[in-house]
């Protein structure tokens, strides 16, 4: 076993604030696979392959999973501030 020292306030103030930072990193991740999803539909869209309501469907669903994953990261964020906070 290595002995760990316990976390710092100021050790555990830079790790939540590295925390922030991963979960704007997904945040972001997903906004651009939403965005390149939503691009896909127009594609098909304007080629016939699917129609307009077909499209609009396509969104409003992928718009959905995109808040749930993000209210996900949200929620992990959230229990990790806690986490570390804690004494």
């Amino acid at each position: 076993r290595v002995p760990l020292p316990a976390l710092t306030e100021e050790t555990r103030k830079i790790y939540t604030k590295q925390a922030k930072s991963e979960a704007e990193q997904s945040r972001i991740s997903i906004r651009n696979i939403r965005r390149d999803i939503i691009t896909k539909f127009k594609t098909l869209q304007k080629s016939s392959e699917i129609t307009e309501d077909d499209e609009r469907k396509g969104q409003d669903e992928v718009q959905k999973i995109t808040d749930l994953y993000i209210s996900k990261v949200e929620q992990l964020l959230v229990s990790k501030e806690r986490d570390l906070m804690e004494i």
